[in-house]
């Protein structure tokens, strides 16, 4: 088997080489290959075959190589940035934009909305927080979301995609309906 691995010996260095560009890793790998090769040489099925089982052997080093040596580094929790999608980022943006805007709601439906769809309560909470049933309070947000996007529509342009809402922008016709509503 010696002679044979000598054979290949520099083929099969040079392709470590090609594949890792590290001249020592080459020296390391093509070790683990000998050792490799010499303890499954029983498995070679023809001498003939010899050069490309070798390649095959060298091949899976080399993956073996480099899952083992994966590099982590580990972030602490202060450099861990979450992204925050710009769909998420617009609504967030647009709900502080409304706020004003319930207060244009009239008193019946305002304060069961700002509970439910800004301060994100539950209607079951909501009802509980206002002293009212479960589906009194479900049908003051229902009104209360048709009366908002009626103000909405009266007050603002909102350009929608695939993402969510893009865009948004006040009507010129805005400014008025709020003077007029006691907002802004």
């Amino acid at each position: 088997m010696l002679a044979e691995w000598l054979t290949h010996k520099d083929q099969l260095r040079s392709y470590i080489v090609k594949q890792t560009g590290d001249l020592d890793l080459a020296d390391d790998i093509l070790q683990e290959v000998y050792i490799k090769a010499s303890q499954k040489i029983h498995q070679l099925e023809a001498k003939d075959k010899l050069k490309n089982w070798l390649y095959r052997i060298t091949h899976y080093t080399i993956m073996d190589f480099y899952r083992s040596h994966q590099s982590h580094e580990e972030l602490m929790d202060n450099q861990i940035e979450e992204e925050v999608p710009a769909e998420v980022v617009n609504l967030q943006t647009m709900g502080q934009c409304l706020r004003p805007m319930f207060d244009c709601l009239p008193e019946k439906y305002r304060q069961a909305m700002i509970l439910s769809e800004l301060d994100g309560l539950s209607q079951q909470a909501v009802a509980e927080q206002l002293g009212l049933s479960l589906s009194g309070t479900k049908s003051r947000v229902q009104r209360g979301r048709v009366k908002l996007k009626e103000i909405l529509m009266n007050c603002c342009n909102v350009e929608t995609g695939r993402e969510g809402i893009i865009d948004f922008y006040p009507k010129a016709e805005c400014a008025e309906f709020a003077k007029s509503n006691g907002v802004g």
